[in-house]
């Protein structure tokens, strides 16, 4: 499956973003999705993830009640709602799917998305 990202750009403090992750090649309903990000300097980090149906989702700490995952599996395309958006979530986020394998371990996902550039200006 082949996934791109998108969305991302520069907000102000306090703003937000809506990230949309587009699969092609596979339905994705076979897929857990889950966001990851890295910032500059740092090491991949799990966002939030989503399982196949969007019943279940979990997220890390840092985004709990800001962010939220969601899928349109009609449309093949997962999303990364960001509300209240602070300097410290500047990174480059990627989507990536995995076969059900987990929900925030970076090496379970077998497939990532190139990512999208968010910088969060304070």
């Amino acid at each position: 499956v082949q996934l791109q990202a998108s969305g991302g750009g520069l907000v102000q403090a306090g703003g937000s973003l809506r990230l949309s992750c587009a699969a092609s090649g596979r339905t994705l309903n076979m897929y857990f999705m889950g966001w990851f990000r890295q910032a500059p300097g740092k090491a991949r980090e799990f966002v939030a993830a989503i399982n196949w149906s969007g019943g279940s989702t979990n997220y890390a700490d840092s985004v709990k009640g800001r962010f939220t995952i969601s899928r349109d599996n009609a449309k093949n395309t997962v999303y990364l709602q960001m509300n209240r958006l602070k300097p410290e979530d500047t990174a480059v986020y990627y989507c990536a799917a995995n076969s059900g394998r987990g929900w925030a371990v970076a090496h379970l996902y077998d497939y990532w998305g190139q990512g999208t550039l968010v910088t969060v200006s304070s």
